[in-house]
């Protein structure tokens, strides 16, 4: 199969834009150009890679492929672009927002290295939650923006015009339970716990997995209380309060006693990912290399998880 491998990056600008439209308008094509890249791309691969739909194009899994080789190809033309310009020194100011749980478990361990290894750079941290990092970005406050979605829901979310969505890191939603609530995790019921569930924020991500879990087991799920920070969750749930649905990231280094933190099946996953407005510049700038820097700490937390 022989392919023009920049044919691929269309198909990513049309995965992460969710449209021709979009993804002629950040790559600074025409619509019909764009159209004219995927059908040409489908006649090589011999493969249907999208379908149009009235709210937007949807990849086949063919396409989803193709499109994951061109973030591989995205991310090698990345680190041969750094490794270029290794020897010039990267200096300014960048603008990073996040949320708690990754600010504090895979940036902040990291300030000191990076601010040794790029002396000229400074990076200025913002924590707040998903609306008003979003606000920030839109008002270019920030530089770039960390935000979460849960797995199933990460698709669903448009971008505005010239902004990118970078994957991160993906991982499993935990269930917290008081201490010895259940006796067995094999088969668990997550319509039916011994205890409420406790509320969080809509715009958290957490607030989507209990909605997915309504849907596919049509139970009501009550919920009391409502937290914000994990330390509050952990407490309620030790009071036997409720039982929560907590990302591993913020489990990290925090303290649970009377709390059972179990791997249940049907919960999913959470995504982590870098919203950025990507000026399509030919040099690298200090938003990039801190992209960089930030997929390099994920990469490196994900590989500790996983041991």
């Amino acid at each position: 199969m022989e392919m023009d491998p920049r044919r691929l990056l269309v198909l990513l600008a049309v995965a992460r834009t969710g449209g021709v439209l979009a993804a002629a308008d950040e790559l600074r094509l025409t619509p019909s150009a764009v159209s004219q890249q995927i059908t040409k791309l489908e006649r090589e691969t011999g493969h249907a890679l999208m379908v149009r739909t009235p709210k937007g194009s949807v990849l086949t899994p063919a396409g989803l492929a193709m499109a994951e080789a061109g973030e591989e190809i995205e991310r090698a033309l990345s680190v041969a672009r750094t490794r270029m310009e290794s020897g010039a020194n990267i200096s300014g100011v960048v603008r990073l927002g996040g949320f708690t749980s990754f600010i504090r478990t895979v940036v902040i361990p990291r300030l000191p290295e990076w601010r040794t290894q790029y002396p000229q750079l400074q990076i200025r941290i913002v924590e707040d939650d998903f609306p008003a990092l979003m606000r920030l970005l839109r008002q270019r406050q920030l530089d770039a923006v960390v935000v979460e979605h849960d797995s199933t829901t990460a698709g669903q979310h448009s971008l505005g015009a010239g902004m990118t969505e970078e994957p991160l890191l993906d991982e499993p939603w935990r269930l917290a339970v008081p201490t010895g609530a259940l006796l067995s995790t094999e088969s668990v019921d997550l319509g039916r716990l011994p205890l409420p569930w406790l509320g969080v924020d809509s715009a958290a991500a957490n607030s989507a997995v209990l909605g997915r879990l309504r849907h596919s087991t049509g139970a009501r799920m009550e919920t009391a209380h409502q937290y914000q920070e994990t330390l509050t969750a952990l407490a309620l749930v030790a009071a036997g309060e409720g039982v929560a649905i907590l990302p591993t990231l913020a489990l990290a280094g925090v303290a649970h006693e009377g709390v059972d933190i179990l791997d249940v099946p049907g919960l999913g996953t959470r995504r982590i990912v870098l919203r950025r407005f990507d000026g399509r510049r030919r040099s690298s700038t200090p938003v990039d290399t801190v992209a960089r820097l930030l997929r390099e700490s994920a990469a490196a937390f994900d590989t500790r998880s996983a041991s």
